[in-house]
């Protein structure tokens, strides 16, 4: 045990408090990564948005996402040649939870044949962004993504 202000007394402050002895039996064993359990779990409870790649075509070819909320977008590649995701502006907006997921430069998301990727964030800005294939866009495999 600690001095009388130390980081003991606390704990034996928080038990001695009504409803304190979750908390500091939480505290004690976890410390601040009860913290990071919070995070995934509000990511699993966010809006679902699928959106398929074909040859060549996105479906659905436009996408209506809300401001301010966590979302996550589920990118499948139902077709057989490479797909990319490719929203500069949008994917530059959004508060993004895993960027590992975009490919250097964080312009887009490659997608191969079969495969699928999740990105999860947070739609900070109001508007209409642009969403091609970088490599199929001349085939008109463009949509837009809009963010009310």
């Amino acid at each position: 045990m600690t001095g009388a202000g130390g980081p003991d007394a606390a704990l034996l402050a928080d038990v001695a408090s009504t409803g304190g002895r979750r908390r500091a039996v939480i505290r004690a064993l976890l410390g601040g990564a009860a913290l990071a359990l919070v995070a995934p779990a509000a990511a699993a409870e966010a809006p679902l948005f699928v959106l398929v790649m074909t040859e060549y075509r996105f479906t659905p070819g436009r996408l209506r996402l809300p401001r301010d909320v966590p979302c996550r977008l589920r990118l499948e590649n139902r077709g057989k040649e490479l797909h990319e995701f490719t929203a500069p502006e949008f994917l530059a907006s959004v508060a993004l939870d895993a960027p590992e997921v975009l490919a250097p430069g964080g312009r887009e998301v490659v997608v191969r044949p079969g495969e699928r990727k999740e990105l999860s964030f947070i739609a900070r800005q109001p508007g209409r962004y642009p969403m091609a294939c970088a490599d199929h866009d001349w085939a008109g495999m463009v949509g837009d993504i809009i963010v009310a």
